[in-house]
C-alpha cells in the first residue's frame, strides 16, 4: 500500500502501532487515540521521524472523526478497550468505547467518502461453541459485553455497506500477540505475562487447569491481514489466525525451552467469560484476499522474546 491517505484509530496500542509502523512507509497516516489504553512510546519514533499525525481525541467524537478523515482512502479502526475481563467488570465503558465509538467511526466515513473501513473484531463472538474450527458462518455466541460489543459492530459494519455503500470489513482476531503488547495491565494478555514473569525468573500464573487451547496469532500476521483485507474487493467478515491451536500448558513449556529457563507454574480459579477451547478456519480469508499466516508460534515468540529484551522497560510498572 502507497501513496494513500490512512487513519488509524487506536493507533497507539499494541495492534494499531504495528500497523502505523508498516503502512507509515510511503502513506500520510493519521493516528487517533485518547491515550487511554494505548501509549505514546508505542509510536514515539515514527511520530517523531516519520511525521506521523497524531490526533489525541476519543472516537466518541463524531466532529473530530469528520475532520480527521476528510479526503482519506482508508480507515483501519482498532480503538476498543481490549480486555474480555475489564467488560466483566465494567461493561459501560466497554461497550461505550466499543459500539458508541464504532458508530460515530462508520458514520463519519460515510460522510466523508472513506473508500473502505477495516474493523479489528474477534475470535470471542463465537463463544464457548464446542465445534471446531470456527468458521464464519457459525452462529455466534458471545459470552462477554466485551464480545457483545464486537459483534454488534460487525452488524453496524454490515449494515453500513448495504445501506450507504460503505465498504466494510471486520477482522475477527484471534489472540494477537508481539510487540508492543503491555503485559503490566491486570488485564494482560497471557503471553506477554508469561513472557515478563520468565524473564523476571517468576512462576507463570495460569487460570484454570491450563488445558485450554488458543490459537495464536502472531501481530504481523494481522497486520498484513489488515492491508490485504483494505486493498482487496473483499467485505465482511474474516478469520484472522494462524489455523492452528495450542493448550496454555504447552505454551509455558514453549517460552520455557526459548528461554532456556524453567521457572514453574502455579495455577489459579478460571476466569469468567473465558472461553475453553478456540481455533480458527482462515480458509476464507485466503481464498478472498490470499491471507497467509507467514510466523509458527515459535517464530513468532521469538521475535516476542527478542523485543521484550530490547525493551526491559515495557515489562515495568508505571509509577
Amino acid at each position: 500500500m502507497r501513496n494513500k491517505k490512512i487513519v488509524v484509530t487506536g493507533g497507539a496500542g499494541f495492534i494499531g502501532s504495528n500497523l502505523v509502523e508498516t503502512l507509515c512507509t510511503g502513506n500520510d497516516v493519521i493516528v487517533i487515540d485518547d491515550l487511554s489504553t494505548g501509549d505514546y512510546a508505542n509510536i514515539k519514533a515514527v511520530v517523531e521521524s516519520r511525521g506521523i499525525v497524531l490526533e489525541k481525541c476519543t472516537v466518541n467524537d463524531l466532529g473530530a472523526m469528520q475532520n480527521a478523515f476528510a479526503g482519506v482512502d482508508f480507515v483501519f479502526h482498532q480503538a476498543a478497550i481490549p480486555s474480555v475481563m475489564r467488560s466483566v467488570k465494567d461493561p459501560v465503558s466497554v461497550n461505550e468505547a466499543g459500539i458508541d465509538g464504532t458508530l460515530k467511526v462508520l458514520v463519519a466515513a460515510r460522510d466523508c467518502g472513506v473508500r473502505k473501513i477495516v474493523l479489528a473484531s474477534s475470535s470471542s463472538v463465537y463463544g464457548d461453541t464446542p465445534v471446531l474450527p470456527k468458521q464464519e458462518a457459525m452462529p455466534p455466541n458471545p459470552l462477554s459485553p466485551y464480545a457483545v460489543t464486537k459483534l454488534t459492530c460487525e452488524h453496524y459494519a454490515r449494515v453500513f455497506h448495504e445501506l450507504y455503500g460503505l465498504k466494510t470489513v471486520a477482522l475477527r482476531y484471534f489472540n494477537v500477540y508481539g510487540p508492543h503488547q503491555d503485559p503490566k495491565s491486570d488485564y494482560a494478555a497471557v503471553v506477554p505475562r508469561f513472557i515478563i514473569k520468565n524473564l523476571a525468573g517468576e512462576r507463570l500464573l495460569i487460570n484454570g487447569d491450563g488445558n485450554q487451547t488458543r490459537d495464536f496469532t502472531f501481530v504481523r500476521d494481522v497486520v498484513n491481514a489488515n492491508v490485504l483485507a483494505a486493498e482487496s474487493g473483499a467485505t465482511g467478515v474474516y478469520n484472522i489466525a494462524s489455523g492452528r491451536r495450542i493448550s496454555i500448558n504447552d505454551l509455558a513449556d514453549t517460552i520455557f525451552a526459548l528461554t532456556g529457563k524453567n521457572t514453574g507454574v502455579e495455577h489459579l480459579p478460571p476466569r469468567p467469560g473465558d472461553v475453553r477451547h478456540s481455533l480458527a478456519d482462515i480458509s476464507q480469508a485466503h481464498s478472498d484476499f490470499g491471507y497467509i499466516p507467514n510466523h509458527a508460534l515459535e517464530r513468532g515468540l521469538a521475535e516476542t522474546l527478542e523485543w521484550f529484551r530490547q525493551n526491559p522497560a515495557a515489562g515495568q510498572p508505571t509509577s
